[in-house]
């Protein structure tokens, strides 16, 4: 008999301590572990951390077995990992309704539970009785799922199963825009019940769900035979086209077959990039803040380290780490958050809930929990700095408990009741008290996983097998693939002209090009199990990195175009300026966020909408775009252009394979789509006319058939994507006589009965005369006004309603270009942006609430959750009082700011309220204020600037850079507003606008509300005039604040009683609950200043507050009461008031507001100077607070 070998006596040493602390609480039907012995409450967290020291013990005996005895004993452990996570899936199956509705409605009461019974695996709680919805908690047993399955365990077993694991990833793929409660199971940590974003859940999320970059972009893949060649292994992304790689291994779940090596390609799972992405965006800009109420929190730890590894920024990662290390530890772990009341002496153990205001009694007190070492210890290994691990093994062995020889964590260390007055006094200076479980199963089984990590019997990438750990190395740069697709043959020779290679859709035949909808609508069919009841992944718009790659479905290769050239309902890619904005905008998308294997490929259709008037040349502004992508570079990104064919050994290519089944209408399409030929070669083969003409009448019937399903998709432009000539793109007849391109300036008389009133009937006649946009757009408004949409004026008979001549009149004014109609007709017509609610859930995700309506309240509304597209237009109907104008720009303004987020969020800094109706009252302004206007005259030019016009308005008003507004003339005789930048180029400011009118109405649409004062003419031509009051105006619309602010605020709080702001209080009290950083701290401030409807008054307001941030830093107990804000600004007003008469300015230039009494011109000073507002407002804070200061020789003058 063979003796043991030292590693083998140490391995049976961790055998025993397992047996002892984890084993030997396992359930033996279920396989869950109990909360503790007098509760079955299983947690799904708890009980996965729990089973990774089982797991990292199986591997550590399978890797050092002496005997046979060694390899039973790692299969009986990792039957005991089996056991434990089949009894986890067991349990969600039993709530597959719960995980169906969860996918739609988002509902807390909708969620799958975070405990269930650990002998039956039933619910143990109601639905409303426990803090179920946890992201983090669902997310982390599929990252282990995958994890364990990379490992060689068997977990999954049939096909039912699989789809269950797919449509958990549907459930949290959204986490980015879902609050819950986090990995506290308290959400706020007022403990409330009000559920908040978490980084814990998004991380958690995205970590399970997302792919890294296994591959070097920059290799080249072969494509093999497609048919025959469906392999079973255990990555299906290029595992039809690309040979195994030793260093190939994709991220937790995303194309992760189930069945392990033994499985086909039915057992695959997929997870979106755009959704990874997402979350992606959301951790970079919510770290080290935890969530809205916790600007730090230790958690945080499983995110930046083992086992998640969410996040790909170094810096980030380590700027997060030393935030949890410095503020947050302690002599016996760290606190999970600042003024956790968690089993603290202060604590009532009576209430599940905290009273806002006694928040404060926990500073200094919170618990200390050594679990929060554990991870540095496991972070310390996997970062490989030998020095952290022996820090904190050696800090967490000194304060383990031993019990029978065997070392255990507690969950926490309390201070004593008897000691917290010298704890207050002196922080961390006191011995603490173990309290609550002993071990904490949880903490006990990383400590085990660690030592074995750091004993070296696991490496890191044995539990790690996914490379999850490489997320923060450097990526090699991304070469974004672009290949020109031209609608018809005239179309390409243009191109070709101009020396750019383009293709139709003949010419990448076999290869099929079909818009992004389509594979919105394959999507969806992901997932579903009709014996389940599962439906399958909810329909969404696909972005920019799902349609950047190859897809194989049912033999055939398919490429998508991008999402936004398939425009259905709103009129943004009606602008052929915001289509090359979109392009360049996912260009620079996918150039700083692509990380699958080889490289994005984007399809650019050129369709005729992008040519001139005259149908001869490609619009300039497209063509310019065009030739920039020959360069190499284009929006910051490395380019290459090129035939789609050519793309094919160099792309990311995805196998969708459980298309092979589907037998709906979506699959017919498909079918019958990849049965038409390349040519009509076999028409023209064909012997004899009329076999010829059989064969064409057959064809033409399967094209009209396949056109036919396609618009039941909703597929726009079908023809575009058809292999085919039979068709091409007809307009639209309207049920209008054609319009003319130019308005009428004639004047037109309403006709009237012999009572006097309008006469409709002779109207109606008057609309079927009409002869120009103009006169039709008129009519169909007074239509519209006086006799609703559905009002049939039998213009052509029965069924010529308002709705139906306002769309014809819809299409003529999109072909056009005239953005005043189509606004107004889209406004009329109710027309939503598909994207929108994403637009606003993308919004929110960043922390920024938003509202809609002009100030103030209860006109404005705020959105601070997401909501469902109808409800979110209903809303904005409400918040706009009908204004159709305030409701279509709000729309368009959402949209562009979620644009400019995504891939500019520095803009948004200090900003945590996007008030959209206050940013478009400014653009009103502006223009109004440049173009010596009235407020008619300035929303008539806002509705007519294009939307690439209206984008770059707002993009500039944003950036905090001086800009200039002009007019300018069109090609088509009317004028339009061009945006100048001082700074770019004369080449880049000449835009093309032969395509867009001027159209005046003369019913008009209700006009924008300017500020008072607004459009005054200045009576000194100074250059400087008006300046700094545009500034405060832009930065009060934008609740832009100085670096600090709130922080500096909430020490300005801790002084006095409060802040009273135009009769709102921001009482002290405020800071018993909230801590400086916090969100939710910020968000309440600008709550209260938001109560101030004009914005360069708001601004006056933020420097008084900053100038008494100030005398926050004096060594002052208290400065006051209650400080009243406005006061000291009138106080500092009247100063300047007084001053400047003094020095003879004329009265009329010291005009003072109606509003506040504040004098105008000092909304237009500098802050700094002898005359300088900041200067008259510590005057005015010195003044009124002059018996609170100290006195002596620095006293202000």
């Amino acid at each position: 008999m063979r003796s043991r070998s030292n590693s083998g006596v140490k391995l049976d040493n961790y055998a025993r301590i397992v047996q002892k602390t984890i084993l030997c609480y396992q359930d033996p039907v279920t396989g869950l572990f109990p909360g503790s012995k007098d509760s079955p409450h299983a947690w799904v967290r708890d009980n996965v951390y729990c089973i990774l020291s089982v797991w990292g013990l199986s591997l550590a005996y399978r890797k050092n077995a002496d005997m046979d005895e060694d390899k039973a004993k790692a299969y009986e452990l990792e039957q005991s990992v089996v056991k434990l996570m089949r009894g986890l899936l067991q349990c969600m199956m039993r709530q597959v309704d719960k995980v169906e509705k969860f996918k739609y409605s988002k509902s807390t009461t909708d969620c799958l539970h975070a405990k269930y019974n650990a002998q039956t695996c039933a619910t143990v709680v109601g639905d409303e009785e426990w803090g179920h919805l946890q992201v983090d908690a669902t997310s982390i047993f599929l990252l282990f799922l995958a994890e364990m399955t990379a490992s060689g365990l068997h977990i999954v077993y049939t096909r039912d199963e699989v789809d269950i694991i797919q449509n958990l990833m549907f459930y949290i793929e959204a986490a980015y825009k879902v609050a819950d409660f986090g990995m506290w199971e308290r959400g706020d940590k007022t403990n409330q019940g009000i559920p908040e974003l978490n980084i814990s859940s998004i991380g958690m999320a995205k970590a399970s769900a997302s792919s890294p970059p296994t591959h070097d972009p920059e290799d080249i893949y072969t494509f093999g035979v497609l048919a025959g060649e469906r392999g079973a292994h255990a990555v299906t992304d290029v595992s039809c086209f690309v040979g195994e790689s030793v260093q190939a291994a994709l991220e937790a779940l995303d194309d992760l077959n189930l069945f392990g090596a033994k499985g086909g390609p039915e057992s695959v799972v997929h997870a979106l990039a755009d959704d990874i992405q997402h979350c992606q965006s959301i951790l970079n800009s919510m770290l080290p803040r935890a969530s809205t109420s916790k600007e730090v929190d230790a958690g945080a730890l499983s995110i930046i380290s083992y086992p998640a590894f969410a996040v790909e920024d170094i810096n980030l990662v380590n700027t997060t780490k030393e935030e949890i290390i410095s503020r947050l530890q302690g002599r016996y772990g760290c606190c999970r958050f600042l003024r956790d009341g968690h089993k603290t002496p202060k604590e009532d153990p009576t209430r599940i809930y905290y009273e806002s205001s006694e928040l404060k009694l926990f500073e200094n007190i919170e618990c200390e929990w050594p679990l929060f070492w554990t991870y540095l210890i496991l972070d310390g290994i996997f970062s490989n700095s030998p020095e952290q691990v022996q820090e904190y093994r050696e800090a967490l062995e000194a304060i383990m408990i031993k019990q029978d020889g065997i070392r255990l964590v507690p969950e926490l260390y309390s201070v004593p009741p008897d000691k917290v007055d010298e704890e207050y006094m002196n922080p961390h200076s006191v011995e603490r008290v173990p309290m609550g479980k002993c071990p904490l199963k949880w903490g006990q089984s990383l400590y085990i996983l660690g030592n074995l990590l750091a004993d070296g019997f696991v490496a890191p990438g044995e539990i790690d097998p996914l490379n999850r750990r490489l997320s923060t190395t450097p990526k090699p740069d991304v070469v974004v693939q672009v290949s020109i697709l031209a609608e018809t043959e005239e179309i390409k020779q243009l191109l070709q002209k101009q020396g750019l290679e383009a293709e139709t859709i003949e010419d990448v035949h076999p290869i099929r090009v079909q818009p992004s909808r389509v594979l919105s609508h394959i999507y969806a069919r992901l997932g579903r199990n009709q014996r389940l009841g599962l439906t399958g992944r909810p329909y969404r718009r696909i972005g920019v990195l799902g349609t950047s790659k190859f897809y194989v479905i049912k033999d055939t290769i398919f490429s998508f175009t991008p999402q936004f050239i398939d425009y259905q309902q709103f009129y943004l890619a009606l602008d052929n300026h915001m289509i090359i904005e979109m392009l360049r905008t996912d260009i620079s998308y996918l150039g700083s966020r692509w990380r699958m294997t080889g490289r994005p490929t984007v399809t650019f259709p050129v369709s005729e909408s992008m040519l001139t008037d005259n149908q001869e040349e490609v619009d300039p502004a497209v063509l310019a775009s065009l030739k920039k992508l020959q360069d190499g570079y284009y929006g910051g990104a490395r380019v290459q252009t090129g035939r789609l064919s050519e793309f094919l050994t160099t792309s990311c290519c995805a196998h969708l394979t459980f298309m092979d089944c589907e037998v709906d209408d979506l699959a017919q399409y498909l079918q019958q789509l990849l049965s038409v030929p390349k040519e009509s070669e076999k028409i023209c083969a064909t012997k004899g006319g009329l076999n010829r003409f059989r064969a064409a009448a057959k064809k033409t019937r399967e094209m009209v058939a396949l056109v036919h399903k396609a618009r039941e998709l909703d597929i726009h432009n079908v023809q575009m994507y058809l292999p085919t000539k039979l068709f091409r793109s007809p307009q639209r007849s309207l049920h209008l006589v054609d319009a003319d391109r130019n308005g009428s300036d004639s004047q037109m008389f309403l006709p009237t009965d012999v009572n006097g009133h309008i006469d409709y009937q002779a109207m109606v006649h008057m609309l079927k005369k009409a002869k120009n946009l103009q006169d039709q757009a008129d009519i169909l408004y007074i239509f519209y006004k006086d006799k609703g949409m559905e009002w049939d004026t039998k213009l052509h008979g029965k069924g010529s309603t308002v709705r139906q001549l306002l769309s014809d009149l819809y299409e003529k004014a999109g072909i056009l270009r005239h953005w005043g109609l189509i606004r107004m007709i889209s406004g009329m017509l109710r027309k939503k942006v598909e994207e929108l609610d994403e637009a606003c859930s993308d919004l929110l995700a960043h922390q920024k609430h938003l509202t809609v309506g002009l100030p103030p309240e209860p006109r404005e509304k705020t959105i601070s959750a997401p909501m469902p597209p109808d409800k979110l237009a209903k809303l904005i109907d409400l918040a706009s009082e009908n204004n159709l104008t305030i409701a279509i720009l709000t729309q368009e303004i959402m949209v562009f700011l979620a644009m400019i987020i995504r891939t500019q969020p520095s803009l948004f800094g200090e900003m945590f309220r996007l008030r959209i109706g206050l940013i478009i009252q400014v653009m009103a302004t502006e223009l109004s204020q440049s173009l010596h206007c009235s407020g008619e005259e300035a929303t008539e030019s806002l509705m007519n600037m294009s939307p690439s016009e209206l984008k770059s308005l707002l993009h500039h008003i944003l950036s905090g850079r001086e800009f200039g507004v002009m007019k300018s003339v069109r090609s088509s005789g009317g004028t339009s507003v061009a945006i100048q930048d001082p700074e770019a180029s004369k080449t880049e400011r000449a835009g093309d606008s032969k395509h867009r009118g001027d159209v005046r109405l003369r019913y008009r649409m209700p006009s924008i509300e300017s500020f008072q004062g607004s459009t005054a003419v200045p009576l000194v031509r100074d250059s400087r005039q008006g300046q700094w009051l545009r500034r405060r105006r832009l930065d009060g619309a934008l609740n832009r604040v100085p670096v600090g602010f709130y922080q500096k605020t909430w020490k300005v709080l801790q002084k006095c009683h409060g802040l009273s702001i135009e009769g709102s209080v921001l009482p002290s009290s405020t800071t018993r609950e909230m801590t400086p950083g916090e969100i939710k701290f910020a968000v309440h401030v600008e709550s209260v200043l938001n109560r101030v409807p004009q914005p360069e008054y708001r601004q006056l307001l933020v420097e008084a507050i900053l100038v008494l941030t100030m005398l926050a830093e004096v060594d002052i107990h208290s400065f006051g009461s209650v400080i009243q804000v406005e006061k000291i600004v009138q106080m500092a007003s009247d100063m300047f008031y007084q001053d400047q008469k003094d020095l003879g300015l004329e009265e009329h230039l010291l005009e003072r507001d109606q509003a506040n009494g504040i004098c105008r011109l000092l909304y237009d000073t500098a802050p700094s100077g002898r005359f300088g507002s900041m200067t008259y407002l510590s005057k005015a804070v010195a003044a009124y607070v002059h018996d609170f200061l100290p006195s002596g020789p620095c006293a202000i003058q």
